[in-house]
């Protein structure tokens, strides 16, 4: 019933997200072991384990959606913007949906400054609108304004989620670096990589995995309470 409870905040967890720009979805993973007495070695006895579902993120790419938003941005393909988030570290995120900010910054949605190859990417906050080419080169007008950081890693798992679309690189066994040749669509925003549909479906199997089991821990304890009844009646 736990593990069961615990799918469904997974499941929730998918759905109220499902429509925030570059979310990448949580996977349910069920422990492979069954719930029951363990044996433990070093306390010479055994100790009760329950199974748990632990969640790892999909980063299977969204589809694109154009919104012809000057400073909307998706990359079509592999990697991650980077931005400064407040606590001083660098978070990455797949979420495009940025806008120059009163003093010409460019920022996310979250006020958060994105980075170019040479840090923070400044605008002129009256210029006209900027161009940006699949490589991720800025052009105000005339005027060259860097070129938009996007970086891969080695081993996506090994991210740390930060919450709100951002995650962070602070395994050590993680591998960075600026990609070679990224592919960035100016004028779209990639859609969360989750299916309402199919989260609906799991939802209603998770909800029946829990009724099943709230059941059968009713009928034992129904079993239990009449052997008890009969042993004190007998005695």
């Amino acid at each position: 019933m736990n593990a069961s409870s615990r799918w469904q905040e997974i499941i929730a967890q998918n759905m109220a997200a499902g429509q925030a720009p570059g979310y990448k979805r949580q996977d349910a993973n069920f422990e492979s072991i069954a719930a029951g007495l363990i044996p433990v070695a070093s306390a010479g006895g055994s100790h009760y384990v329950l199974p748990r579902v632990t969640s790892t993120t999909n980063f299977a790419p969204g589809a694109l959606r154009s919104t012809g938003g000057n400073t909307d941005l998706a990359i079509d393909g592999g990697g991650f913007f980077a931005v400064q988030l407040p606590s001083g570290d660098v978070g990455y995120t797949r979420d495009g949906e940025f806008h120059r900010n009163a003093s010409g910054q460019l920022v996310t949605k979250n006020g958060y400054a994105v980075l170019g190859d040479n840090g923070p990417i400044q605008l002129d906050a009256n210029g006209p609108d900027v161009t940006i080419s699949n490589t991720g080169e800025i052009t105000q007008g005339l005027d060259q304004r860097g070129k938009i950081r996007i970086v891969e890693f080695s081993d996506t798992q090994l991210l740390t989620d930060a919450g709100g679309g951002f995650f962070l690189a602070k395994n050590p066994a993680l591998k960075t670096a600026d990609a070679a040749s990224p592919s960035i669509r100016q004028g779209f925003l990639e859609l969360a990589n989750g299916n309402s549909v199919s989260e609906m479906a799991q939802m209603v199997s998770s909800l029946r995995m829990f009724e099943m089991n709230q059941r059968v821990v009713q009928s034992q304890d129904e079993r239990m309470g009449k052997t008890i009844s009969e042993l004190t009646s007998n005695t």
